[in-house]
């Protein structure tokens, strides 16, 4: 049996531009607090190159703020709006393209659409083309400005307020998930409270090992009757190692662990190799006491991998 080691809590997920971020998920980015940025498709009329530089800067905005990092909860952004203040056409060879532009930075919750803090920042650039001059006057924004600086420090506590105000929602929330079944949601739910909220995270901590050994029973059930269904299709030595191959990955915390080893019992006696060969699994050592948080939070970040982008659903447009 594979070893579960897992302790610790929570970070925001926030989707990262139109495109999820595919980095992995770091175990250390839980207990913090992380932005991702997020570059709707109405940014008035910026140039596709210029809306990737504008997500870089905004991706050098949050780190420069500490806030960076692999995130996992899509609920929280950081976006961006441009507004041109001027435009124009040089008399000089070659012809260049100078613009003013007005950015306004805003960090909020994406899904209900609620703002939490907005800083505006004026810059230039020329270049041969329009989108040239986008890049230029965005490569002018400084991501350590202490106005920026500032503007992610009120974001910040806003989303600690966020949870401070929503904690008792929050875990009813992840109770409901649970109730109907859902303990991969409900995990995900508790372990996406941030360390820094401390009163809303010591609760979520506490809830987390009855949340862990419900998902791990049924996801025993789940493996047990996937290693029955691979050994009854092909009862051969191949057939027993695809079976013991499942059978691996079962928490041997789980209720149904004896329902294993008896029917690893059973495939030991009913191999047939046409080499006479003796089939036999060994169960790895457990450690005495499995790290429950940890394992949670794998558990979590193995769910959020798994859902769909939901940055279609972001209600910001409102915030400009």
């Amino acid at each position: 049996m594979k070893k579960i080691i897992i302790g610790c809590l929570a970070v925001l997920w926030l989707a990262t531009g139109y495109a999820q971020t595919n980095a992995a998920m770091s175990q250390s980015d839980f207990g913090r607090i992380i932005l991702a940025a997020y570059v709707p498709t109405q940014v008035e009329n910026i140039p596709e190159g210029a809306k990737n530089m504008l997500l870089n800067k905004l991706n050098q905005l949050i780190t420069a703020g500490g806030m960076g990092g692999s995130a996992y909860n899509q609920r929280f952004i950081i976006t961006a709006n441009t507004v041109v203040v001027t435009k124009d056409i040089t008399s000089t060879a070659p012809v260049m393209t100078a613009l003013s532009l007005d950015v306004t930075f805003y960090i909020g919750d994406g899904i209900d659409g609620n703002k939490f803090a907005s800083s505006t920042v004026s810059i230039k650039g020329v270049g041969t083309n329009e989108t040239k001059a986008y890049i230029s006057a965005i490569k002018n924004i400084n991501a350590e400005s202490p106005s920026l600086q500032a503007f992610l420090k009120t974001g910040k506590e806003k989303i600690v307020q966020y949870y401070k105000t929503r904690c008792d929602f929050i875990m009813k929330e992840a109770q409901a998930q649970a109730n109907q079944g859902n303990y991969d949601r409900a995990l995900y739910i508790v372990t996406s409270v941030p360390e820094v909220c401390k009163e809303c995270y010591v609760k979520s901590v506490d809830a987390i090992p009855a949340l862990y050994k419900k998902q791990i029973n049924k996801d025993c059930q789940v493996k047990l009757a996937q290693a029955k269904a691979a050994w009854a299709a092909n009862q051969s030595y191949d057939g027993a190692n695809a079976a013991g191959d499942i059978i691996s990955q079962i928490d041997p915390a789980s209720s149904c662990f004896g329902e294993v080893k008896t029917f690893i019992n059973q495939i030991g006696k009913g191999v047939k190799d046409e080499n006479n060969k003796v089939w036999k699994y060994t169960f790895k050592d457990q450690e005495n006491q499995v790290d429950v948080i940890k394992a949670a939070r794998d558990v979590a970040i193995a769910y959020a991998t798994h859902q769909p982008d939901t940055s279609y659903s972001y209600s910001v447009t409102s915030w400009w």
